[in-house]
């Protein structure tokens, strides 16, 4: 390599390093220092000015955009609001056809009463020794009290009374000799079914909520031995124990169950004597 060759990159170099500790600063920068001695003022990049108004804006759409989201639309809250009043009148129509069907059971009653005082006494007096198990007419006197509440964490299923719950007592009472039985003032007949259909417990094809009250009419004595000694006794101490459903079992000395009306014949089989 020739001494030409090698020494021109020094050269070059060197004017460089002279030149940076001639200017250390680059003239854009000087300039803007010598601005700000002087008091002029600033220019902004309009590059610089134009991302902070679209940021702007696009902060403001998002927000909007999220307010929008979390309103809900007028139209889904008219529908919602339509609906629970239509359920709420509906419910209360409901509860007025019972309380009609009840009056007319019971005046039905009387007629039938009346007629038959006259024409057949006996008959008369088995009608009214098998109203009472039958659930056609309300039923009074001492019993026993069971209320079953949902656990405080109610989102678990298996922490909410459930149809079967409400079976095995009620069939414990029955078992243990009681003249008339309710669940939350719904009469069991032979006729009812408790079942559920997902979350909802269903009395009598009537959707129920917590708390779940079963009264029953009889000895309070024997009641109250029957669950606490039966298997219904240890499943309700389960539910207690294992999952927080609350439990409370009271003697009551006057209790009063609504009946549930006239009951319907379906069907029929004669008996004869000597045969089933």
């Amino acid at each position: 390599m020739s001494p030409r060759h090698s020494l021109a990159p020094l050269s070059e170099s060197m004017t460089l390093l002279e030149e940076v500790y001639r200017r250390p600063l680059d003239p854009g920068y000087r300039e803007a220092a010598r601005r700000r001695q002087d008091g002029e003022p600033q220019r902004r990049p309009v590059g610089t000015t134009v991302v902070v108004a679209l940021a702007v804006l696009l902060g403001t759409g998002l927000t909007v955009a999220a307010v929008n989201l979390r309103q809900s639309e007028p139209g889904a809250v008219r529908a919602r609001t339509l609906l629970e009043q239509e359920i709420t009148a509906q419910r209360q129509r409901a509860a007025g056809a019972r309380v009609a069907i009840s009056t007319t059971s019971t005046e039905l009653h009387r007629l039938q009463a009346a007629a038959l005082a006259e024409e057949d006494p006996a008959l008369l007096a088995q009608l009214r020794q098998d109203a009472v198990p039958s659930g056609a007419v309300a039923a009074s006197g001492p019993g026993v009290q069971v209320v079953l509440t949902d656990a405080a964490d109610a989102w678990d299923p298996a922490s909410r009374v459930q149809d079967v719950d409400l079976r095995v007592v009620v069939n414990a009472l029955w078992d243990a000799g009681a003249e008339a039985v309710t669940v939350n003032d719904v009469r069991m007949t032979s006729l009812t079914a408790i079942r559920s259909t997902r979350t909802v417990v269903l009395v009598d094809l009537q959707p129920m909520t917590s708390p779940y009250t079963v009264q029953a009419v009889g000895d309070p004595e024997t009641l109250s031995r029957a669950l606490g000694v039966s298997p219904a006794g240890q499943h309700l101490a389960t539910l207690h124990a294992t999952y927080g459903i609350g439990v409370q079992v009271a003697v009551d000395d006057r209790l009063s169950l609504p009946g549930a009306g006239q009951v319907t014949l379906r069907y029929a089989q004669e008996r004869r004597e000597g045969g089933p």
